[in-house]
Parts: structure tokens; C-alpha cells; sequence
């Protein structure tokens, strides 16, 4: 296969795949009018390629951590170290941000997360080159990262909020399905960007444009979302509707963040999702971030699989997005526990492959449909779940809690595989990285198993919204400038 050839298939594949994914997306009709359709459309695309630019200025570390091994910037303990940091930040964050997003608005947000994560991308760049010309000592280079990436993921965390708290008030629960399979979509791409892109980048062009690179493109975003964004139907001239979920009927002041919690956490279902999405943290995080360390140092770096990571995840990612989105919606009557259900069944099996497989080829194929099945189960409980749960006017806290979760698990697997994988001439092995899916196993199991016990969740409205779940939306325009 020639060279241009090969470097066009997964490109490719890319195209065909979003292709047949957005050509057999199926129509819910829940009362809007066809300008509402527009002007929604105009609302979260733009936002959903921020958040994609988001994963590009997020795991252009990660991507590259054997290149920042090689070149002696950091070790691998190091950027285990880093990334976990970043990553329990991250989930910590949410506790702060979550409640902000609530009292701010999620454009407001959207626009921190942007101008944030670009300035501190920036300033890793220069860290980078600085360190690469001999300007700075080891320790001081690891410190600034930790310091600079933990900032980065700070800014980072209003992302996931941003786009649930925007996005709430213009679906309806029964379009929330399809929605998170299209933000599937939208989030693969940021993992295709981060994983390909950012490796060709700094293959190129260096590590400094890794990071210089993907702020540049987030400065552009911010400037767009600022006038393309809002919150509301309202603010861009159109009716406000009965979204059906659990604020359904709560006409009252924005309560403060200590009731709140309150109510989220007197729901059984929120601790069982939690619970879910910290298993979903680990896992997804197990595969995405390092598998290309487990490539690179058993000999399976030059292989499809690996030199196609991106373009893979970004095909896994669309593909289980709309499944999990598709079958909410038609199948299970927009529940979200037996599509979690599944996926996690899916995770359950291609871990266990995994295992037997450690060493082939065919390693790397089941853990990208692990990605499939994690990335699927991700978008249903905190891309749409925390929307049911928590309703529009809660949106922010109810993913902050979830999500938070999530990064948990993230930092809790950076930190124990930074300790237990091997390093130096037994990585080369591949016996030696048996700890990677053992201890991914016991995750999955305890995932499956709680998302059994979901199965039956759906949101309530809120006290004195009686048959709000069966109102249909209404969201004619109200004024023609819209």
C-alpha cells in the first residue's frame, strides 16, 4: 500500500463512518418548529467542538508521553504522577464548578474552560521549549507540568458542564438519547485530534507546537461561542419549554449548592451512577491512556492499531454513541440503565480478552472495542443522565457530582498503573504488563453489576408538574429576527 494511500485510509474511515452514522439518525418529533431546529443546531455545534478542542488541549499529554520519555522530559512514574494529579483535580473541580456553571450560565463557562485551558497550553509549550533548550533543571520542568496541567484540567472540568447545562434547556427527555450519541460524536473527534493529530504535531513540528497548537485553535472557539452560544431558548427568541425532566414544574428560586446535594444525593439512583461513572473513569482511562505506552514498549508501536489510535477511537466512539443513543431512545424508552447495561457487558468481555490475548495483535483491537463500549456508557450517564436527574436548572451540580466521579477513577487508575505496570527492559515483555488488564477486570464487574440495578430509572418531575413527561415541547419562534 503506497504512503499516501495509507495515510488517507484512516481519514477515510472516518468520514464514512460519521457519514452513515448522521444519515440514519432517526427523527423524534417532540413540537419543533423547523427555525428552532436551525437555530438549535447553531447553538450546539459550535459547542461541541469546543469541547472536542477541549480533548485536544487535554490529551496532548498523554499522547505523547513515550516521545516526552524518549526526549527526557519526563519519565513514565512522572507522567503517571502528573496526569493522576491533574486528573483527581479535575474531579475535584467539579465540586467548585458544577454549582458556578448553575449560577453563571454554561456559555459563560464554556468560555472560561476556552480561554483557560489555551493560556495554560500555552504556557506548557513554553515550558517545553525552555526545557528542550537546556533552560530549566529536570525537577524544576516536572513541577511546572504538574502545576501547569493541574491548571489545565481545572479549566478543563467547566467543559463537561458547560455543554449538559446549554444543552438542557433547548432537548427534550426523549431527544436527550440520540443528542448524547451525537456528542459522541463530536467528543471522538477531540480524541481523534488529540491522539493523531497531536503525535503528528509534535513528530513534525515538536512538542511545543503539541501544546501551542491546540491553544491557538481554543482562542478561535472562544471568539465564535461568544456570539454563536446561549443558554436558552428564550435568549435567542424562541418559547422556553417543558423539557419533561426533573425540573419539571419547579418554578422556584435557585436554591443554594448545600440543597441541592441534598436532593441529588437522596436519590438512590444518583450514588449507583456515581458508583458507575467512577468504574467508567477507570476503565476508559486504562485504554485511552496507555495502551500506546504498552505498544510502544512491546514492540506493536509500528502496528495499525497504534499508528491509527485516533482515527480508531474517534470510529469507537461514534459507533457506540449512537448505538447507546439509539437504543435509550427506541428501545428502552429513553431509560439509560440497560444501555449502560449492555456496554458494560461489552467491557466485561473485551477485558477478559484482553487478558488471553496480552501480546497479539489482537490486543489492541479489544481494547478499542472497549472504547466502543466505555465511551458509549459515558455519554448515556454523564452527558445525559445528569441531564434527567438533575433537570436543566440543576444540570451543572448534577454532572458535577457524576463527572467529578469520573476523574476520580481517572486519577485513581493513573496512580496505581504509574506503580504497577513495568518499566525499563521488562516492559518489553509483554507477560509483564498482565497487571494492566487484571486490574481492570474486577472494575468491570462491579460496573456490569451496579448498572444492573438502574435498569428501571427514569427522572421525575418536580412536585406540582402533573403528566409534565408527556407535554409536548413547545417552541414555535417569537419574534422573525430569530
Amino acid at each position: 500500500m503506497p504512503d499516501w494511500l495509507k495515510n488517507l485510509l484512516p481519514i477515510v474511515l472516518l468520514l464514512a463512518a460519521i457519514a452513515v452514522v448522521v444519515s440514519r439518525l432517526p427523527k423524534i418529533d417532540v413540537g419543533h418548529s423547523e427555525a428552532f431546529k436551525r437555530r438549535r443546531f447553531l447553538n450546539w455545534f459550535p459547542l461541541g467542538l469546543t469541547y472536542a478542542l477541549l480533548y485536544f488541549g487535554r490529551y496532548n499529554l498523554s499522547a505523547n508521553a513515550s516521545l516526552l520519555e524518549k526526549i527526557g522530559l519526563l519519565t513514565k512514574q512522572e507522567y503517571g504522577d502528573i496526569d493522576g494529579v491533574g486528573s483527581i483535580l479535575y474531579g475535584v473541580a467539579f465540586l467548585l464548578n458544577g454549582p458556578l456553571t448553575d449560577r453563571w450560565g454554561g456559555r459563560a463557562t464554556i468560555l472560561i474552560a476556552a480561554g483557560g485551558s489555551a493560556l495554560m497550553n500555552a504556557l506548557l509549550g513554553v515550558v517545553t521549549m525552555r526545557a528542550q533548550a537546556g533552560q530549566m533543571e529536570h525537577g524544576s520542568v516536572v513541577t511546572a507540568m504538574t502545576v501547569l496541567f493541574a491548571a489545565n484540567m481545572y479549566f478543563q472540568s467547566f467543559g463537561a458542564v458547560s455543554i449538559v447545562k446549554v444543552n438542557a434547556p433547548w432537548f427534550h427527555v426523549r431527544e436527550r438519547g440520540v443528542l448524547g450519541g451525537v456528542f459522541g460524536i463530536l467528543i471522538s473527534l477531540g480524541l481523534y485530534f488529540a491522539y493523531d493529530w497531536s503525535r503528528f504535531i509534535a513528530k513534525g513540528m515538536g512538542m511545543t507546537a503539541a501544546f501551542m497548537i491546540p491553544a491557538g485553535l481554543l482562542v478561535g472557539f472562544l471568539i465564535l461561542d461568544a456570539f454563536m452560544i446561549r443558554d436558552t431558548p428564550g435568549q435567542a427568541g424562541f418559547a422556553d419549554f417543558d423539557t419533561a425532566d426533573a425540573s419539571s414544574g419547579d418554578t422556584g428560586e435557585q436554591v443554594g449548592l448545600a440543597e441541592v446535594a441534598r436532593k441529588m444525593f437522596s436519590q438512590k439512583v444518583i450514588w449507583i451512577i456515581i458508583a458507575i461513572e467512577f468504574c467508567s473513569g477507570f476503565l476508559r482511562n486504562a485504554v485511552m491512556k496507555w495502551y500506546l505506552v504498552f505498544a510502544d514498549k512491546t514492540g506493536f508501536k509500528d502496528g495499525f492499531v497504534s499508528e491509527n489510535w485516533g482515527v480508531l477511537l474517534c470510529v469507537a466512539g461514534i459507533l457506540g454513541g449512537i448505538f447507546a443513543g439509539l437504543i435509550s431512545d427506541h428501545v428502552f424508552d429513553s431509560r439509560r440503565g440497560p444501555v449502560a447495561s449492555v456496554l458494560y457487558a461489552g467491557l466485561l468481555g473485551g477485558t477478559a480478552v484482553t487478558l488471553v490475548v496480552l501480546g497479539s495483535p489482537i490486543t489492541g483491537w479489544a481494547v478499542v472495542f472497549m472504547s466502543l463500549c466505555v465511551i458509549g456508557v459515558h455519554g448515556m450517564l454523564s452527558g445525559t443522565a445528569s441531564m434527567d436527574f438533575g433537570g436543566k436548572k440543576n444540570a451543572g451540580v448534577a454532572t458535577g457530582i457524576i463527572d467529578g466521579f469520573v476523574y476520580l477513577g481517572t486519577g485513581f487508575q493513573s496512580l496505581l498503573y504509574a506503580r504497577i505496570l513495568p518499566s525499563g527492559d521488562a516492559a518489553k515483555d509483554p507477560a509483564n504488563w498482565k497487571p494492566w488488564p487484571i486490574a481492570m477486570l474486577p472494575v468491570a464487574v462491579v460496573g456490569f453489576l451496579l448498572a444492573t440495578r438502574v435498569w428501571n430509572a427514569k427522572p421525575k418531575a418536580a412536585a406540582g408538574a402533573p403528566g409534565a413527561a408527556s407535554k409536548k415541547a413547545e417552541s414555535k419562534p417569537e419574534t422573525a429576527a430569530a
